[in-house]
């Protein structure tokens, strides 16, 4: 299964990424670019922040069962998966070329990544491996959302 922690799957993604522009438009769901580029970083500042966050109360009861079924294979994740409250942005138009550049800078820093035992706010305590999977699949999904 790809993962974010190999040279290559990053340099696949900042591949697609270069591909997006101010004409781009989803292909599913409410998102423009620039706030679909705007969550990206905001959701792998998060990933890599070391930030100790606790787990929502569904996610103690349903969280694991989840991860284990988004990550038993390569299949993409599913059109319009819901996202966190707090990375849902609002704004709709922004500096697309900044956002673009910042989410490749943040992809590239997971070369380096230490944080271990990452708790998400749903599916619990992760393991790198699981880390490194669900950070593709996600990238993959907002790359697939916007055509690349």
């Amino acid at each position: 299964m790809k993962t974010i922690f190999d040279r290559s799957t990053r340099d696949e993604l900042i591949g697609r990424i270069d591909l997006l522009n101010e004409k781009s438009t989803s292909q599913w769901g409410k998102m423009t670019i620039y706030q679909m580029l705007k969550h990206c970083t905001m959701w792998d500042e998060w990933i890599g922040s070391g930030k100790n966050n606790k787990q929502a109360f569904i996610g103690r009861l349903f969280g694991k069962i989840a991860l284990k079924k988004v990550l038993k294979d390569e299949s993409p994740l599913a059109r319009n998966t819901p996202t966190l409250q707090e990375l849902k942005i609002k704004e709709t138009t922004g500096d697309i070329a900044f956002e673009k550049n910042k989410w490749i800078a943040l992809i590239n820093e997971y070369a380096h990544f230490s944080n271990p035992g990452f708790l998400h706010t749903f599916f619990g305590e992760m393991t790198k491996e699981q880390v490194g999977q669900m950070v593709y699949k996600h990238a993959d999904h907002h790359l697939r959302q916007f055509g690349v």
